[in-house]
């Protein structure tokens, strides 16, 4: 059984994934094979980009930082979720998928815009606006079932990738909090930092020297360097009422 399972591999669900992950949860992201966020021109409003960035470039360095991370992933669609045990929720959740084996997680996590039907056994709190359902959540992306939350636009939060970022980020720290897992905070300091104050270095934080700090910062500027040598070789998809 996967500690968390995330329905969803767009911004939101790879934004929970690499901190679940980076947790030491063992987490896996079912992907759909397409973020809405494909469907973007140039991604224009996105910190750090003053020029912009292509989307599809920001999608994959988004995923290969979620496996970096140790996010698994797995190409499907939910098609139903259900409690493995209805008498006792902290038994986890059966996720079922089209065409593939059920999955087992402890928690899961819905950042699958706009597809929401497999929650319809969980009776989460789902909410109907025009055509489109949303999911009733908490401060934290936490839903009216323990163990079991949405994020992004799911949740309703506004439709932009910095937002569904921000909300995914939020929602997977709920989900580690929620844990067994020894955490306090996910932060890389200067060696010395605690420990030089005589504390130790809380869980999930970690102190680098400076010959760490710069080998990562060379590593780092490299995979840049080379993911944009070169232009993305996919093209902005089109939504799908458009006719060709």
């Amino acid at each position: 059984m996967r500690d968390v399972c995330i329905v969803g591999g767009g911004v939101a669900g790879l934004a929970a994934s690499i901190f679940t992950a980076r947790a030491g949860l063992d987490t896996l992201v079912v992907d759909g094979g397409e973020s809405i966020l494909a469907r973007n021109a140039s991604l224009e409003n996105y910190p750090g980009f003053p020029d912009g960035v292509d989307a599809r470039r920001y999608l994959q360095l988004s995923r290969e930082q979620a496996r970096t991370a140790g996010a698994e992933f797995e190409l499907g669609r939910v098609t139903r979720a259900e409690p493995v045990d209805e008498t006792d929720l902290e038994a986890g959740f059966r996720l079922e998928t089209e065409g593939g084996e059920p999955l087992e997680a402890r928690r899961v996590i819905a950042a699958s815009w706009s597809d929401s039907d497999y929650l319809v056994p969980l009776d989460v709190g789902r909410i109907q606006r025009g055509s489109k359902h949303f999911v009733n959540v908490d401060g934290a992306g936490r839903t009216a079932v323990d163990g079991v939350y949405a994020a992004g636009r799911l949740a309703e939060e506004p439709h932009q990738a910095i937002v569904a970022a921000g909300h995914g980020a939020k929602v997977g720290l709920a989900a580690v909090h929620d844990s067994d897992a020894n955490f306090y905070h996910d932060w890389v300091t200067p060696e010395g930092y605690f420990t030089g104050r005589g504390r130790e270095v809380p869980p999930g934080c970690e102190e680098i020297d400076d010959d760490e700090r710069l080998e990562r910062d060379e590593a780092a500027r490299a995979r840049m360097l080379e993911a944009f040598s070169e232009p993305v070789d996919e093209e902005p998809t089109m939504h799908p009422s458009v006719s060709e």
